[in-house]
């Protein structure tokens, strides 16, 4: 498949090169639309999907939230989602060799660990409240 450059994708780029986190398609379509005014959410749909087949694209999937996206590329690494407003956050580094908790006989294929709990942001305004 043809990699099509166009200045919606150019702008959706940007917005995810840009994200200290992963971004629903709806924070990505507020980001992107910084760059291109006017770009709808049915364009960012079809980015992703299109970003995602070509492996530009990575979905970052939490039980019971929205998906959402981030750069391909980053390595290994968790996430952290907060329980106040909603963000999801990189989370480096890992554990380690998980094959140990599978039971015996089991090939351990990959792993995802998300932490929950607070932000920075949230955590600070509860102490403050």
């Amino acid at each position: 498949m043809a990699v099509r450059h166009t200045r919606q994708r150019s702008a959706i780029l940007a917005a995810l090169a840009a994200a200290a986190h992963p971004l629903t398609a709806e924070e990505l379509l507020g980001a992107a639309q910084a760059h291109m005014p006017g770009l709808a959410l049915a364009t960012v749909y079809r980015a992703i999907r299109d970003l995602g087949d070509e492996g530009v694209l990575h979905v970052v999937a939490l039980p019971g939230a929205p998906p959402r996206y981030e750069r391909a590329g980053r390595g290994h690494h968790h996430h952290f989602e907060c329980r106040g407003c909603g963000k999801v956050f990189h989370v480096d580094g890992c554990p380690g060799d998980l094959a140990r908790l599978a039971p015996k006989g089991f090939a351990l294929e990959g792993h995802e660990i998300v932490l929950y709990g607070q932000c920075a942001g949230c955590a600070g305004a509860r102490k403050s409240a």
